[in-house]
């Protein structure tokens, strides 16, 4: 008898051997239609999986995070499956699940159109409609290479040929197509409805640019109509909000060819930069960090003691210098240590807060980068801490706090926090790693935060929080951390004067809450959709006359504007152009000014303005005083 346990605990008998399918179908008709696949344990096996002893079940369906997985895998087949009816051709390689969706990559003798992506999907909407059962089959290694030898699929014949010789490989087949794979798959290609291709790009094979370039058809696929659609809604939106468009609309910055993965700021994106380092700098002074500054080249020798020369090495920018090899730092934590080891330090001095508007270098590869989010050189609102073990708890709950109202601050109330715990391969005690995971969970206890758990996922050297913020189109974006290290102060030999007047280790706490500034900014103009709040605005006013016979009063309007607060001095536009009114308005419209302000004869007369809010507000005529008590009030509640 094979016993089954289902996952609200009651189990079921049967004579022999059991498919998934045969179980779901014993628990009811409706289950054994919406399975996609099993869970026998922790793993995830086809509906026709024959279980042969005492095993634990959940079938899976498409409202599980598995299922939809199983889905997105199995519509790469079709995607792969309509190709080759369509292009017979073209030669099949890799196909994998991606976030939100899937890939396959193809070599074929011409590129493939728009229209081909029109005909391709239409196609896995007929092969889907025609519900082809879906079957695996093994075979040993070198029959798969010659049997997909024999069928001209060179790619699959030698990744297969990548495969040990001893080891046997599962393929499956939906009518006439069949592919290389480990599986699961939908019992049937009819449970695959609703999908679309997005995109056809370019990919070296096996991702190396000396080897052929192929092309790559993404698609993305959802478990139901409702999900597909507001996924695509949101990919609307978010080309709509895409920072690299509004930073060229609002000139902000560009990218250039001759310093690819660094920004060119331009004035009125390096105003945005500055109010948001000043903001982050305040931060700071109240918070109890000390700024510091270190220097941007560090000798090979320290990158090598802190293990980073060994992992990172090709992801460093490195120059020689009078026979001496030195690296671009790609981090700030060594320089802080070495700032720290400056005089001997007392548990007196403890915990001590560094702060550093930090420029790194990476080498990220040129098909990562991306606009401002994903750069070469950045600056990071990095931030290390020096305590003992004890003051690790209390310096997170600080933290934690401190971030939350950043955040706030900034627009963004809806956050995510993970705590990553100790990897298999690690260094320190347990009795340290105890120490820490648990500050890290009772700090987030205490701050009345919910939080999952990452098993496996902190750093070789410590746990750590993961911060990540949900923006106003439901993207995430993991921005703050913060990172307990036993490693660095003990490779840099960092030591503290104790109570006892032995010398100790302090532990080392990473933290940052913005991380890179450049993808901060980016994030924050994709969440604003570019009408960023009046107090980080560029140009917060824009005064505008009516004719010729106002820009006197208009000039004054604007110069008492610029001194209502000496601590902010407004940002304000000044536009006395002999345009017409109504394009004027329009042009710093586009430019998602906060306000505008229009004077004619008969505002000049009464010492008011005309005042039009973002969102074609009409605010109505008030007195000068009376709009700057309103615009200063928003910068002060940061709304």
């Amino acid at each position: 008898m094979i016993h089954i346990t289902l996952p609200d605990g009651s189990q079921r008998e049967y004579p022999g051997p059991v498919t998934v399918a045969e179980v779901a179908a014993s628990i009811g008709s409706g289950l054994a239609k919406a399975a996609l696949a099993g869970k026998v344990g922790d793993k995830v096996v086809d509906t026709s999986y024959r279980i042969e002893q005492d095993s634990p079940l959940s079938i899976v369906t498409a409202k599980d995070a598995d299922g939809l997985e199983v889905i997105r895998h199995s519509t790469a087949h079709l995607l792969a499956y309509a190709v080759k009816e369509l292009f017979p051709e073209a030669q099949v390689t890799i196909g994998p699940v991606i976030e939100n969706g899937f890939f396959y990559d193809f070599a074929y003798k011409r590129p493939f159109t728009p229209e081909d992506l029109e005909a391709i999907e239409k196609r896995m909407a007929q092969l889907a409609a025609k519900d082809e059962p879906v079957t695996r089959r093994v075979l040993p290694r070198d029959e798969a290479v010659a049997y997909f030898k024999g069928l001209g699929e060179h790619y699959k014949a030698e990744i297969i040929a990548g495969i040990p010789s001893s080891e046997d490989v599962s393929l499956y087949r939906e009518g006439g197509f069949e592919d290389l794979c480990r599986g699961p798959h939908v019992p049937s290609t009819g449970k695959l409805k609703h999908f679309k291709l997005m995109k056809v790009a370019g990919a070296y094979w096996r991702g190396d640019h000396r080897n052929e370039m192929l092309q790559r058809i993404y698609g993305t696929a959802w478990a139901t109509k409702e999900e597909l659609q507001h996924y695509l809604t949101m990919l609307e939106e978010a080309e709509k909000r895409d920072h690299r468009k509004l930073g060229r609309e609002l000139d902000l910055f560009h990218i250039d060819e001759h310093s690819p993965g660094t920004v060119f700021w331009h004035p009125k994106g390096w105003t945005l930069w500055q109010e948001v380092e000043q903001y982050m700098r305040r931060v700071y002074r109240d918070n109890g960090y000390q700024e510091v500054k270190g220097p941007q080249i560090l000798d090979k020798t320290l990158w090598e003691k802190t293990g980073h020369w060994d992992k990172y090495r090709e992801n460093m920018f490195t120059t020689e210098s009078e026979k001496r090899d030195y690296a671009l730092k790609p981090m700030n934590c060594p320089g802080h240590i070495l700032i720290f080891k400056q005089g001997i330090k007392s548990y007196r001095d403890l915990p001590l807060r560094y702060g550093e508007f930090g420029q790194c270098h990476r080498n990220e590869p040129t098909g990562g980068l991306h606009g401002i989010m994903r750069v070469r050189a950045f600056t990071q609102d990095d931030g290390h801490i020096f305590c003992t073990e004890n003051q690790i708890q209390p310096e997170v709950l600080a933290f934690t706090r401190l971030l939350q109202d950043v955040y706030r601050d900034f627009g963004f109330t809806d956050i995510i926090y993970k705590v990553a715990t100790r990897p298999e391969a690690r260094i320190g005690s347990d009795e340290s790693w105890d120490k820490a995971e648990t500050a890290l969970i009772n700090s987030l206890d205490a701050s009345g935060c919910v939080y999952e758990i990452s098993p496996g996922e902190g750093a070789f050297y410590g746990p750590k929080i993961e911060y990540t913020l949900k923006d106003a189109i439901g993207r995430q974006w993991q921005c703050g951390t913060i990172q307990v290290d036993f490693s660095m102060p003990e490779r840099l030999d960092a030591e503290y004067v104790g109570e006892d007047g032995n010398r100790h280790r302090p532990v080392m706490l990473h933290r940052a809450i913005v991380g890179s500034l450049e993808r901060f900014i980016g994030i924050l103009i994709e969440q604003h959709a570019g009408a960023l709040p009046v107090w980080l605005a560029p140009v917060q006013v824009g005064v505008l006359n009516i004719t010729d016979a106002q820009a006197g009063y208009c000039r004054e309007i604007a110069e008492k504007l610029a001194l209502a607060d000496l601590q902010h001095p407004l940002r304000v536009a000044l536009d006395l152009r002999n345009e017409k009114i109504t394009y004027k308005i329009r042009e710093h419209s586009l430019q998602k000014l906060p306000f505008i302000l229009v004077a004619g004869e008969k505002e000049r007369a009464a010492g008011a303005v005309a005042v039009r809010a973002r969102g074609n507000k009409d605010l109505g005529v008030m007195p000068v005083d009376e709009f700057i008590r309103l615009v200063t009030s928003a910068i002060a509640d940061k709304a």
